[in-house]
């Protein structure tokens, strides 16, 4: 289905000059929420967001040595013996965003979900995270702790690049990386996309603004405030500021360098990458005989809202393979 594009509104170069500066700039601080109101109005839009999600059979804070991690637990009872799936949102989003998918993926397996520090969402930066290095060493110390021996881990967006970046470095307690038109991965962002992002992550830019840029990012669907979690991403951005550093690329040969299978799913409109040019990057690099690399032609960024059920069918059907 065809979605209306959106992107129509022109913003100067002084302009952009200036949200870089005020994005970017290393004043030292934190990553937190810019005032006690706007955390309140998260919350807020957060607990409404999480009300049309099945019920977590569990929900607990893991202490790490950047932060607690607010951490979910999702299961069905006949699904006890199956490997759990960990879930990492993109940028901006928390545990509501697998709104779409939840219900799905419990039909197979349990599902822990997890608010990345440093993004909107329940949990808390206490020791300021620089580094790619200090972002795989809390996700690693999140791992640990988990009672399973052994995990599916899943990430979509800047969630993507933040389970290769600790499947690279810690990967003992990985049995497979899925990547869910991740960034930073298979390729880079176009220029284009990361001038338009700016403005969608600064919370002193104007609600009207803000919302096409992420329309634009999303393939040109219209934001929809009627949806829980869309208001809970809008708020996001609006009352939080993330200082987390800028992610470092993976290297195609870091690519070859993961040892356990990965399935690589793209969206051939996503305008975070150069679609073909990454699904061909993660066919000649990656090692694993088990790994795969699948194009969903029509789908756009916002692709695990668009194609729910089969987004699951095909990571169940690249778990399947695996046992």
């Amino acid at each position: 289905m065809k979605r209306k594009k959106t992107w129509g509104i022109s913003i100067g170069i002084l302009a952009m000059l200036f949200l870089t500066i005020y994005i970017f700039r290393d004043d030292g601080t934190m990553s937190d929420f810019v005032s006690i109101e706007g955390h309140e109005q998260f919350t807020k839009a957060y607990d409404g967001a999480m009300e049309v999600l099945p019920e977590p059979i569990e929900s607990r804070k893991i202490g790490t040595d950047f932060g607690e991690v607010q951490l979910y637990k999702f299961q069905e009872n006949d699904t006890l013996d199956q490997m759990p799936l960990l879930l990492l949102p993109g940028k901006g989003a928390s545990t509501p965003m697998w709104e779409p998918n939840l219900r799905y993926f419990l039909e197979h397996r349990p599902v822990y979900t997890l608010d990345l520090l440093g993004e909107p969402g329940l949990s808390t930066e206490t020791k300021r995270i620089e580094t790619a290095e200090d972002q795989a060493i809390w996700l690693e110390q999140v791992l640990e702790q988990l009672p399973e021996s052994d995990i599916h881990l899943l990430g979509l967006s800047f969630g993507g690049w933040s389970a290769t970046n600790v499947a690279l470095t810690f990967p003992e307690k990985i049995q497979s990386l899925i990547l869910v038109d991740p960034v930073y991965v298979f390729g880079p962002i176009p220029f284009k996309m990361i001038i338009a992002s700016i403005p969608a992550s600064v919370p002193i830019v104007p609600k009207p603004i803000r919302e096409t840029m992420l329309s634009y990012i999303s393939g040109g669907i219209e934001m929809d405030q009627s949806d829980p979690t869309a208001n809970l991403i809008e708020t996001g951005m609006r009352t939080y500021k993330s200082k987390l550093p800028m992610p470092k690329k993976i290297k195609p040969e870091q690519l070859a360098e993961l040892e356990m299978p990965v399935l690589g799913i793209l969206a051939g409109g996503s305008t975070m990458h150069h679609a073909e040019k990454s699904y061909q990057t993660g066919v000649v690099y990656l090692q694993n005989p088990n790994s795969e690399m699948v194009l969903f032609a029509d789908a756009s960024h916002a692709i695990n809202g668009e194609y729910p059920e089969e987004l699951v069918e095909t990571i169940e059907s690249f778990l399947g393979k695996l046992k």
